[in-house]
C-alpha cells in the first residue's frame, strides 16, 4: 500500500485534532504518536515472528504470552483480581475502550507493560515513556483515528514515510542546536558516500534516525533488480526506492543486525529514532541515550552492548552546531585545543571513531571551514595534513530553515593518508523555494549534477588541469591544491577557491556575502562566549 493522499490526511486529521484539544507541541505529540504506532504495529509483529518461528520448526515466546499483575486496581475485570492475561495488552482488545477508563487502562497498564517488553528486549526507547494524551475524549479519537488508518496493511516503506510525515512538524530546534535535516540533503550526501552491505553505519547524534533510514533505503535500492525498482512521492518528489530483492538471506541478516548504529543525548529523539527504524523494518537497530561528549566506551562496554570493537566504516551525521558543553565534563578523545564549541568536538570524535580509511559525510556550519580560532585551525590542520578530505559541498543559504539561518556545508573526507587536492561544489538550488519554511518544491535543483561531479571527480581532474585559466569557469565545481589550502590558514571555504573573473569579483552575489558575514559573525560570538569564560574563571 503506498503513501496515499488519504493516509496523508489521516495523519494530518490526527495533528490536527491534538493540536485543537489542547495539545499543540508538535515534539511531544510526535513522541506520544510513536507510542501509539508501536502498540499498534507490535501486535501484528508478534503475529508474523510466531508464524515464522512455527514454519521453521523454532521456539518463540510471545510478548504476550502470562499474566500481567494489574498496577491499579480500578483496572480489575472484577473486584478481588490482582492479574488478568497479557494478551489484554493487544491493541484490538484494549481499542475499543473510551473515556476516562481508556486513559486509566493505557497510563496504568498499557505502557508500564510495553516499558518492560522494551527492558527484555533492549528497545530502551520506551525508558521513561508515560501517556501525555490524558484528556479522555481526545485520546479515544485519537485512538479510533489511528485504528482507521490500517497500517496493518502497510508495507515498512509506507510506514515508515507515514511517520516522517508526522516528524516534518517538528519545526522547533533542540537545546544543543540539533534540528531535523531535509531528507532530500541526507539522500545526496549518501549518495556520494554510497555506504554498502558489509560495512558499519553510524551516526554519533542520530536525531530521528534520518541518515539511517536514507543509508538502509540507499543499500536496498543499489541491491534492487530492475523490477524491484519503484518511485515514491516524498516530500513533494519523486524518490527511486528498491526492494533489496537481490539481498541474500545473509546480507539481510547483516543489514538487520549489524550494520546501523546511534545514539543521541535527548530521549525523545531516542524514542523517536527507534520508532522510526521499528516502522522500517529494523528493530534490531539499537540507538543508545549517550553524549559522546563527555562519556567513553572502552572496549569491554563495546563487546557487551554489541558495539563494532575497532570503529565504523561509515560515519553520517548532522551534529549539533550551537551547542557548548561545560569544559570540565568533555572527555580528552574529542579536545581540539580549548574549545567548547559542539561542531568541533563533534567532529574530532567522529574522526577518532573511524576506521583507517573509513568514509565520513557531515554537515558543518561555514563557520568550520574558515575560522580563525586556535580550534579551528588545529583541527583543519590535522584533517588535511592527516586525513583526505576529498570535497565539501557548499549548500544554499535557508536549507535548514525554519531551525536555522546559519550557512552550511557538508564535508566529505576518509580517515588517514593526506590531502593533495580538494574538490569544491557549490549549491545556488537544492529543489526546494529557500524561504522561511523550505518545502516548496522548484525545478532548480543543483544538488543531482553535483553528487554526479563527486562521483566522477577522477576524470574531472584532467578537465580542471587543462582549462584556460583566463577563461571565465562556469562550474559549480573546481578544485583547490593542498598547497594553496595550506597556504590560507588550511581554510577550506569553497569561495575562497573559486575562480572568478573580474566582473565575478567586481559584482559578488549579495546574498553569498551576506552568509560568508553571518558565519562570521557567529565565529565572533563564539570567541566572545570563550573570552567570558576564560575571564569568569580568572576572577572566581
Amino acid at each position: 500500500m503506498p503513501m496515499t493522499p488519504e493516509l496523508r490526511r489521516g495523519v494530518e486529521q490526527i495533528r490536527d485534532y491534538l493540536y485543537g484539544g489542547g495539545y499543540p507541541d508538535p515534539m511531544a505529540n510526535a513522541e506520544q504518536l510513536s507510542f501509539l504506532f508501536f502498540f499498534y504495529l507490535v501486535e501484528g509483529i508478534d503475529a508474523d515472528n510466531a508464524m515464522r518461528a512455527k514454519a521453521t520448526k523454532r521456539d518463540y515466546a510471545s510478548m504476550f504470552a502470562g499474566d500481567w499483575t494489574l498496577r491499579n486496581p480500578l483496572n480489575a475485570p472484577a473486584p478481588g483480581v490482582t492479574s488478568v492475561p497479557a494478551a489484554r495488552m493487544r491493541w484490538s482488545q484494549w481499542n475499543v475502550m473510551a473515556g476516562e477508563p481508556l486513559v486509566r487502562w493505557m497510563r496504568d497498564e498499557v505502557f508500564p507493560f510495553y516499558t518492560e517488553v522494551a527492558e527484555r528486549s533492549a528497545m530502551n526507547f520506551m525508558t521513561g515513556a508515560r501517556l501525555g494524551i490524558d484528556e479522555p475524549v481526545v485520546l479515544t479519537q485519537v485512538v479510533g483515528l489511528i485504528d482507521g488508518l490500517r497500517l496493518d496493511e502497510a508495507d515498512a516503506d509506507t510506514k515508515g514515510d507515514l511517520f516522517e510525515h508526522v516528524l516534518r512538524q517538528i519545526k522547533q530546534a533542540g537545546e544543543l542546536g540539533q534540528f531535523r535535516t531535509p531528507r532530500h540533503i541526507i539522500r545526496a550526501i549518501i549518495e556520494m558516500v554510497d555506504p554498502q552491505v558489509g560495512e558499519t553505519i553510524y551516526d554519533p547524534a542520530a536525531g530521528t534516525a534520518g541518515f539511517l533510514v536514507g543509508a538502509y533505503n540507499h543499500i536496498r535500492l543499489a541491491n534492487s533488480s530492475v523490477n524491484g525498482v519503484h518511485e515514491a512521492e516524498v516530500d513533494g518528489k519523486l524518490v527511486r526506492r528498491g526492494w533489496g530483492d537481490r539481498l541474500s538471506a545473509a546480507m539481510t541478516n547483516v543489514l538487520n543486525n549489524a550494520t546501523f548504529y546511534g545514539n543521541d543525548v535527548d530521549p525523545k529523539m531516542v524514542r523517536l529514532a527507534t520508532m522510526n527504524l521499528t516502522l522500517r523494518g529494523l528493530p534490531a537497530v539499537h540507538i543508545l541515550k549517550r553524549n559522546v561528549l563527555t562519556t567513553t566506551i572502552d572496549r569491554t562496554e563495546k563487546a557487551e552492548i554489541g558495539l563494532p570493537l575497532d570503529g565504523f566504516d561509515v560515519v553520517l551525521a548532522n551534529p549539533p552546531f550551537s551547542g557548548r558543553v561545560d569544559k570540565d565534563r568533555i572527555v580528552d578523545d574529542v579536545k581540539v585545543g580549548t574549545t567548547t564549541a559542539t561542531e568541533l568536538l563533534f567532529l574530532k570524535y567522529m574522526l577518532n571513531t573511524l576506521k583507517d580509511g573509513g568514509r565520513c559525510g557531515v554537515v558543518v556550519p561555514e563557520g568550520v571551514l574558515f575560522g580563525s580560532t586556535g580550534a579551528h585551525k588545529e583541527f583543519r590542520r590535522q584533517l588535511v595534513e592527516n586525513n583526505t578530505v576529498e570535497a565539501v559541498l557548499s549548500l544554499p543559504g535557508g536549507v535548514f530553515q525554519p531551525y536555522s539561518v546559519v550557512k552550511t556545508s557538508v564535508l566529505l573526507f576518509r580517515k588517514g593518508g593526506t590531502t593533495e587536492r580538494v574538490l569544491f561544489l557549490h549549491a545556488d538550488a537544492d529543489g526546494y523555494k529557500l524561504d522561511a519554511n523550505h518545502d516548496t518544491p522548484i525545478e532548480a535543483d543543483d544538488l543531482p549534477a553535483l553528487v554526479d561531479a563527486y562521483r566522477d571527480r577522477a576524470a574531472l581532474v584532467q578537465r580542471w588541469d587543462s582549462r584556460d585559466a583566463d577563461a571565465e569557469w562556469t562550474e559549480k565545481w573546481w578544485f583547490a591544491e593542498s598547497g594553496a589550502i595550506r597556504g590560507n590558514d588550511f581554510s577550506l571555504s569553497a569561495g575562497r577557491y573559486r575562480p572568478q573573473s573580474q566582473a565575478q569579483v567586481e559584482h559578488r552575489n549579495p546574498l553569498e556575502l551576506l552568509d560568508e558575514l553571518r558565519a562570521i559573525e557567529t565565529e565572533i560570538l563564539t570567541e566572545l562566549d570563550a573570552l567570558t569564560d576564560k575571564l569568569r574563571e580568572r576572577m572566581r
